[in-house]
């Protein structure tokens, strides 16, 4: 039976496995039967989405992964914005609305509210959150 799942990471890019182990869940179910359809980073999980996270040369480059799934796989990358803007990660958009210098959110991954989350509630088989 092929179930449709979407993932909501709420722990930092680095300083604790949990993001990692999100990945490392992600990149395991696409390559099942099973479809992933999202992630969706709330909280302290909007850091996943840094385009200037710059990780030591020995360790793993998440953000980087991240956009690689999303590519490949056709994974939806999506940050929630209340948390992402309150946590200093800005948009394009955001960028501009508040007249902010730049930006630094990394490609492939977009701005939503929680509707979006709840979109994927009604919508997704499984949730699974980190």
């Amino acid at each position: 039976m092929n179930l449709t799942y979407v993932l909501v990471v709420s722990t930092p890019v680095y300083g604790r496995q949990t993001s990692l182990t999100a990945y490392r869940f992600a990149n395991a179910l696409v390559k099942t039967e099973h479809t992933l359809t999202r992630v969706f980073f709330y909280q302290d999980g909007v850091t996943n989405a840094s385009s200037l996270t710059v990780p030591a040369n020995d360790e793993f480059a998440l953000v980087t992964a991240w956009q690689t799934l999303s590519k490949k796989h056709g994974v939806e990358l999506e940050t929630c914005v209340a948390a992402a803007l309150r946590r200093g990660q800005v948009s394009n958009e955001e960028a501009k609305q508040y007249q902010l210098s730049s930006s630094n959110m990394a490609s492939g991954f977009m701005q939503t509210g929680l509707g979006g989350l709840s979109e994927s509630l009604l919508t997704a088989d499984r949730i699974v959150q980190f």
